[in-house]
C-alpha cells in the first residue's frame, strides 16, 4: 500500500488516477467537516467540490513534512470559512429544536445520525458562535483532531483556539442544558 506522500509525488506528476484516489480515500471527511461547520447538505458538496479542486491546483504547494490529511483539512476549513462569511448566518428553526428534543429522549445510542439531523443539531448548538468558536468546536470536538492539528489547520494559535474552543464548550452545554439534554 503507498503511503499518502507517494501518491502526492504520483498526482504531482499528472497521475489522475492517483489523484482520484485521493478523492474517494478522504472526500468523506471533508463532507463531515463540511457538514459539521455549514449545517448545509449543499454548501458541505460544494465545499467538497472546491475543496478538490484546490487540492489538484495546489498540489505543487504541498510540504511533504506535513501530514497531507491536515493540508487537506486546511484547505476545506479555510473554504468552509470563505462559505461562511458570503452566506447569511444560519438561525436555528424550531423544527431543529424538536429534532434535538427527539434524540435526547431517544434510548437507542447507537442511532445513527443522518445528514438532516447533524444540519438540525448544528444549526441550533452552533448558533450565535463566532466563526473561529464553530471552527474550533468542530474541529478538536466534532472530527477529534488533536490541538495541535487543529492549530495548524485553523492558522489560530494555541491559546486563542483554547480559548475558543472553551467559549464554544460552554455556550453549547448551555444550549444542552437547556433542550433537557444534560444534567445540572
Amino acid at each position: 500500500m503507498q503511503t499518502d506522500s507517494e501518491i502526492v509525488t504520483r498526482c504531482q506528476r499528472g497521475d489522475k488516477a492517483a489523484f482520484r484516489g485521493i478523492v474517494q480515500t478522504y472526500q468523506r471527511m471533508v463532507f463531515a467537516l463540511a457538514l459539521k461547520m455549514l449545517a448545509d447538505e449543499e454548501e458541505a458538496k460544494d465545499v467538497v467540490q472546491e475543496t478538490f479542486i484546490k487540492v489538484w491546483q495546489h498540489l505543487g504547494d504541498y510540504n511533504e513534512q506535513r501530514s497531507f490529511k491536515t493540508w487537506l483539512y486546511t484547505i476545506a476549513a479555510r473554504l468552509c470559512l470563505d462559505h461562511m462569511r458570503r452566506e447569511q448566518p444560519f438561525v436555528a428553526q424550531p423544527a431543529d429544536e424538536s429534532v434535538v428534543r427527539s434524540l435526547a429522549s431517544d434510548s437507542n445510542s447507537q442511532r445513527q445520525l443522518e445528514n438532516s439531523e447533524w444540519v438540525a443539531i448544528v444549526r441550533l448548538l452552533a448558533d450565535g458562535l463566532s466563526e473561529k468558536q464553530r471552527l474550533a468546536f468542530t474541529l478538536c470536538q466534532l472530527e477529534g483532531l488533536s490541538p495541535a492539528e487543529a492549530e495548524q489547520v485553523s492558522g489560530i494559535d494555541a491559546r486563542q483556539l483554547t480559548s475558543n474552543l472553551y467559549v464554544a464548550r460552554q455556550t453549547i452545554r448551555k444550549r444542552l442544558k437547556d433542550l433537557g439534554y444534560e444534567e445540572d
